[in-house]
């Protein structure tokens, strides 16, 4: 390559992070625009300051200013107003960004913002996390997500994850929210240096439709399908996984041993086995388990690294099983199990209403 070329080669990065940016500032101009739409419209309904078809007239009216302008019918004027009205609702003093599910308290720490002119001025400044994703992203959350902690979790978990609209549609429609919640109540988590953080890295039910798969199939047609489908297993189990190896060969005397997937998870900063079962949990199966661990951590992990972590990914298990079957053990697993359709979203809440509720008995606490 030349020198010429390659000074070319740096301009065009100069202007592709130009783009890159100004396209990030133009979302926050424009999340802006309709936080403070949808602020003024609800403030000037709640207070019955204009009916109703106010918001139509103004539609009618935005049009005959600025001929053929477009987001900014009667429908969309309303979706601004509940954008605003759902956002606002949410005590911003009370996120964890980096542990979402359990939203641990962080100081709020935004900087003020107003808008000037004839709108009032006393409007509420919008949140910096709103305009940390796309109007299209708080089209789906809001279309997608019931509760305000359904529509946090994915607001938040956006961001960290850098979901595409697409990505984030998938996760709305996998029930990922539930999947999540009934993870921090059904999974038996190790001792392990980052033990606060496994609830939410680690899933209950690994949703895996992906996969054309036939039933039944064999452990070693699912472990091919995992790996021709890395990129979306990846989507499924946390872009802070990286995959390092299929089949990872230990020798241990004249004997080679396999373990079916290999990760290091940036965060937790260990290696994570992952186990591939076609049928139900069995004791017997943390056993084999134990024994890659062992060889990972005495082969394979470094200095600096903590304690490795296995995953055993069943077709299906039962929790008292399982909850017997680990109740002595020392190293760091869990079981969860995967499949290959879309969840009745209705089920998985019925499911983590009920253990909310046995929860709530055992510790005489009033939901």
């Amino acid at each position: 390559m030349s020198t010429l070329q390659q000074h070319f080669q740096n301009l065009h990065l100069i202007i592709q992070r130009g783009r890159t940016q100004a396209s990030a500032a133009a979302t926050v101009y424009a999340l802006e625009t309709y936080w403070y739409l949808g602020a003024y419209f609800s403030q000037q309904l709640s207070e019955k300051t204009y009916g109703k078809k106010v918001v139509q007239e103004f539609a009618d009216w935005i049009q005959t200013v600025e001929p053929g302008i477009k987001g900014y019918d009667r429908r969309s004027l309303y979706r601004m107003r509940q954008f605003f009205e759902q956002w606002a609702a949410v005590d911003w003093a009370f996120y964890n960004l980096d542990n979402m599910a359990s939203l641990k308290t962080l100081p709020r720490n935004f900087e003020s913002q107003k808008i000037v002119g004839p709108v009032d001025p006393q409007l509420p400044p919008i949140p910096v996390p709103v305009t940390q994703v796309s109007w299209s992203h708080h089209v789906e959350i809001l279309r997608g997500a019931a509760s305000p902690e359904e529509r946090l979790f994915y607001l938040l978990l956006s961001i960290r994850e850098r979901y595409t609209k697409q990505e984030l549609i998938r996760q709305i429609k996998s029930s990922l929210f539930e999947r999540q919640m009934l993870a921090k109540k059904t999974l038996l988590l190790p001792e392990h240096p980052k033990k606060d953080l496994l609830a939410d890295i680690f899933r209950d039910i690994y949703l895996v439709e992906f996969l054309d798969v036939r039933e039944p199939h064999s452990e070693f047609e699912l472990k091919k399908a995992l790996i021709a489908n890395m990129r979306r297993f990846l989507l499924e189990i946390g872009r802070d996984f990286i995959f390092l190896e299929e089949e990872m060969r230990l020798k241990v005397g004249m004997n080679d041993y396999a373990i079916d997937l290999v990760f290091y998870h940036r965060e937790l900063q260990c290696l994570v086995a992952i186990d591939l079962k076609i049928e139900d949990f069995k004791p017997e199966h943390l056993g084999k388990m134990n024994f890659y661990l062992e060889l990972l951590d005495r082969d394979v992990r470094k200095p600096h690294e903590n304690p490795s972590i296995g995953v055993l990914l069943c077709k299906s298990k039962n929790d008292e099983v399982v909850e017997i079957a680990m109740s002595r053990q020392l190293s760091p697993m869990l079981v969860s199990i995967y499949q290959t359709k879309f969840l009745d979203k209705k089920l998985l809440q019925r499911l983590l209403h009920d253990w909310s509720e046995e929860w709530a008995l055992q510790h005489n606490v009033d939901l």
